[in-house]
């Protein structure tokens, strides 16, 4: 098999292990992994570059007649069929995951089985450390009276054991095994991260891994509460939360990848191995509306400790396990995902002021509130010192939402969350008679309610804009009932509803904001890019909103079609090309196909006491 270097996006599945993840493609090729976390540089990379760069394949020799993938039911264990003329095999992978465990192994686990007839297979295994730029020492061992391959450099190693274990490609730095499978034969392989390089890890049974695995996906999400419409797209969507979620401290990644681009060729590449603050209330809603109560308090926790600290350090997004500091560099020896350079590592955007994080955090934490999921002297304590330094902050221009980087403004969503945050704290107040200073932020919440009718509409254009004094339209206005700033069925929330539709909606994909013209003024940065998948699903919630149910209903159901075909989403759609673009699976798409499911079949969204706004 030629190197044809990685498959489209939407070829991919997700394994996850809830502390890393794996993408295997529709050619049983493990193009991405990181070990042993999300965020841990990448050891199979042939998804930002090419074979070269490390994967690990186990496919027919010769050209197969279809390929066929499913994950079995409620699980992340995939189950890929090869059919040749030759026979059908069956390649079964996972990640066996642990919940409490939180120094458990990191493992890959793959079985084939013979379905029919006898077909010729090959294996092939490269391994590249440190983001492709390690070449690992690589030796044969043995442990507990099995033979083993041992792969070393500097602080990474793994350990691979299996049934036909590959052999060195003479002149090349890859292994491989080729070899015949016939009906009812069944083999196996385990790769192990390695803790101690001086003493591989002991040998595990692969049956027995994929049957806790499985049984493990199952326990859990026959806790899912949703039997509604598209119930196996939103089992599915909680499913692939789970999976990006990080056990040991329960936060939740907006994908385990980096750099696949929301631009095909282009620059706009970023690294979204982290956790967004902005993805607090979504979360919560997403978990707790289907009965995962459980994640919904352990994003809690792990929201209340990563903004634990002066209120004035507060930053948009932190590390899984709540670092702060996500230095942003470039990976300048991998190619990128089909050219589209650079890769980077990290991500700069950590140190933006971006003041929509505030309404995110103060709403999120009044949703959990209103959950029963309880307040702390503590948590409140800190609530109260977010509010006085927004207190002195909230007149100033940021970046925004969509994290430009281009010049501050006063964008219309940030100042909306402004409202949000006054608002949340007066009701903490009022309703669950908290202390605070509610007549001073009850003054702010009016004051800035009236700025942005004042300054964020615009009555030529019948339609909220993207910043004060701006023309150009954003997706995230349509946010606007949502939150409650303004009644769904408000003249100046429908006029933006279909200025939106005229200007970037495209079929049923809405665009954030224009990059059409191949440069932002805006973001700052070149090329157009696909159309963000979040803002199509609350394009949905808006039309709902509206009172527009028929015509919310059909848009998503034709959302829901975009889904791969194991059920994931990227973070873009490309129209021209019908691909999918941008770093995947996205956690961000798949919370807002789930509250979408909230808002359209039933389920708690946020309290609809409180949608009715000011005038």
């Amino acid at each position: 098999m030629g190197d044809t270097g990685p498959g489209r996006i939407e070829d991919y599945a997700l394994l996850s292990d809830l502390r890393t993840a794996a993408l295997v493609g529709r050619d049983g090729s493990i193009d991405w992994l990181c070990m042993p976390r999300f965020d841990s540089p990448s050891c199979f990379s042939r998804l930002l570059g090419t074979e070269d760069d490390g994967h690990w394949r186990i496919a027919p020799t010769g050209e197969a007649l279809s390929v066929r993938r499913s994950y079995r039911d409620g699980s992340l264990v995939l189950e890929t069929e090869f059919e040749t003329v030759d026979g059908v095999v069956r390649l079964i992978d996972t990640m066996p995951p642990e919940q409490d465990d939180w120094d458990a192994d990191t493992r890959v686990v793959r079985v084939l089985e013979g379905v029919s007839g006898q077909v010729e297979m090959s294996l092939r295994w490269v391994l590249r450390f440190a983001y492709a730029d390690s070449v690992p020492w690589v030796r044969r061992g043995e442990r507990d009276g099995q033979e083993c391959i041992v792969a070393l450099a500097g602080p990474s190693a793994v350990a691979l054991y299996g049934d036909r274990l590959p052999y060195r490609v003479p002149g090349q730095r890859a292994h491989e095994a080729v070899f015949t499978v016939s009906a009812g034969e069944r083999l196996s392989w385990v790769m192990e991260f390695a803790y101690s390089p001086d003493e591989p890890p002991a040998p595990v049974d692969a049956m027995a891994e994929v049957a806790r695995s499985e049984a493990f996906w199952l326990g859990w999400s026959s806790r899912i509460d949703y039997d509604g419409p598209h119930a196996e797209a939103v089992r599915r969507s909680l499913i692939t939360l789970k999976g990006l979620s990080y056990a040991p401290t329960g936060g939740i990644v907006a994908a385990p990848t980096t750099s696949l681009p929301e631009t095909f060729g282009g620059e706009r590449n970023w690294d979204y191995r982290y956790c967004w603050l902005r993805d607090a209330t979504f979360t919560l809603l997403a978990l707790d509306n289907f009965g995962c109560t459980s994640e919904a308090l352990a994003w809690r926790k792990w929201l209340l400790r990563a903004v634990a600290g002066d209120p004035a350090d507060l930053q948009i997004m932190y590390g899984i396990g709540g670092e702060r500091h996500l230095v942003e560099w470039e990976v300048d020896w991998l190619p990128g995902y089909r050219g589209a350079k650079p890769v980077r590592v990290g991500n700069a955007a950590y140190r933006q002021l971006q003041l929509d994080v505030y309404g995110e955090v103060m709403d999120a934490l009044h949703l959990a509130r209103e959950r029963g999921l309880g307040e702390t002297p503590d948590s409140w304590a800190m609530q109260r010192g977010m509010m006085r330094h927004l207190e002195k902050v909230w007149e100033r221009p940021d970046k925004g939402l969509w994290e430009v980087r281009g010049p501050d403004r006063h964008f219309t969503h940030s100042r909306v969350m402004l409202w949000v945050a006054f608002d949340r704290a007066v009701r903490a107040v009022e309703e669950y008679g908290l202390p605070g200073p509610v007549d001073r932020w009850r003054e702010l919440r009016d004051t800035v309610h009236a700025e942005v009718l004042a300054k964020g509409w615009n009555a030529s254009l019948g339609a909220f804009t993207q910043y004060y004094g701006g023309t150009e339209l954003d997706a995230a206005t349509l946010l606007i009932p949502a939150v409650g700033f303004l009644p769904g069925d408000d003249h100046r929330v429908v006029g933006t509803l279909d200025a939106i539709a005229r200007v970037l909606k495209r079929g049923d994909l809405v665009d954030r904001y224009e990059t059409w013209h191949g440069e932002s003024e805006v973001d700052g940065l070149a090329g157009v890019e696909g159309s963000f998948l979040a803002c199509s699903f609350w394009y949905v919630d808006a039309l709902a909103l509206a009172g527009r149910r028929e015509e919310a209903l059909a848009m998503y159901d034709r959302l829901v079609d975009l889904c791969n075909d194991v059920g994931l989403l990227a973070e873009e759609y490309d129209a021209g090309t019908g691909r999918m673009c941008g770093n995947f699976p996205q956690a961000f798409s798949h919370l807002a196909l789930v509250n979408s499911a909230a808002v359209l079949f039933g389920g708690h969204t946020r309290d609809e006491r409180h949608r009715s706004g000011a005038a």
